[in-house]
């Protein structure tokens, strides 16, 4: 069946306030407080995590499937997924509840007021791999409800499905043993270099112990790239330079996906993880997770102007 893909779908809304929040605030009055602002200006976007991976993977030419519950308010987001090559089949609709939406509000001093609405999210975990036509050859586990995220982990484990962890945003959701659990038995983990020092922190487990049991981690690092180890080292990945900064958003899903297409077809880690640093690019240089755009060809030729694949990329064209 190839690759499934679980996680969060969202829709996020993003407005901005043309004045700073903290000259509306009494501090005598926070017992009390009550606000309203006008914003200038509302933008709704598509995003979550599972949904931003597949987008990219189905970019570079894979069909990734996303295994996921969303609302009500979700046809025409499937829709757009349907179109951009992605299987929705196993994303299941939840009556009288909407899909998790992300609400936030940023003023002239970038503070940030937001809230986060979990909806149809919140109830992931009646998702089961066995329920799919057939069983995956590679599963992803990415931030969703944390519930699910824990029964996933055991699901692969008792039916052998490999999977690559990324727990990230909810690491600090999931209980310590959970965590542990979904390290213990993964393909690979993926984090980002705060992520990781939160994991080392709550479970103990350090790099070399990780890779006792995992064949990979791939740890990104914002600007300065990622670093990638193995049980035979470890690789700094530099950052692909962009044509310009326009959006941050949905960057590290990108670079999983960059990843991912690679490692779906055999490639050497390295040179999966300097696949994610350009996808990663391509999504800065873009507002928003799911507006950049490319075909296979173009990414091979700009990837071969930063990195020496050796001719290996050649298969994917």
């Amino acid at each position: 069946m190839g690759i499934v893909l679980t996680g969060s779908i969202a829709f996020d809304y993003i407005m901005t306030f043309p004045g700073k929040f903290r000259d509306h605030i009494l501090p005598e009055r926070l017992d009390r407080l009550s606000l309203s602002f006008l914003v200038d200006s509302m933008v709704r976007q598509r995003g979550g995590v599972a949904a931003n991976i597949a987008y990219t993977l189905a970019l570079l030419g894979e069909r990734p499937t996303v295994m996921a519950t969303v609302g009500e308010d979700f046809d025409e987001y499937r829709q757009w997924l349907d179109r951009c090559g992605v299987d929705t089949s196993a994303i299941r609709t939840i009556p009288g509840l909407l899909t998790a939406s992300f609400f936030v509000n940023t003023d002239q001093a970038n503070s940030q007021i937001a809230s986060f609405y979990t909806g149809a999210m919140a109830r992931a975990a009646e998702l089961r791999f066995s329920d799919l036509p057939a069983r995956p050859d590679l599963a992803v586990i990415s931030p969703n409800d944390p519930g699910a995220m824990a029964a996933y982990v055991q699901e692969c484990r008792q039916q052998g499905i490999a999977y690559i962890y990324d727990p990230s945003q909810q690491i600090v959701r999931l209980e310590t043993e959970a965590l542990r659990q979904g390290i213990r038995s993964c393909r690979g983990l993926v984090v980002n270099d705060y992520e990781f020092a939160l994991i080392e922190k709550r479970t103990g487990l350090d790099r070399a112990q990780i890779l006792e049991q995992a064949e990979f981690l791939l740890v990104t690092c914002g600007e300065t790239g990622a670093v990638l180890n193995t049980q035979a080292g470890e690789s700094s990945i530099p950052a692909v330079p962009e044509h310009a900064i326009v959006d941050p958003t949905g960057v590290g899903d990108a670079f999983r996906a960059g990843f991912l297409k690679g490692y779906l077809h055999q490639l050497p880690l390295e040179l999966c993880a300097q696949m994610g640093s350009l996808a990663a690019t391509y999504c800065l240089e873009s507002r928003g997770p799911q507006s950049h755009s490319f075909d296979l060809a173009e990414f091979v030729a700009r990837f071969r102007r930063h990195f020496d694949d050796h001719a290996a990329l050649d298969r994917l064209l």
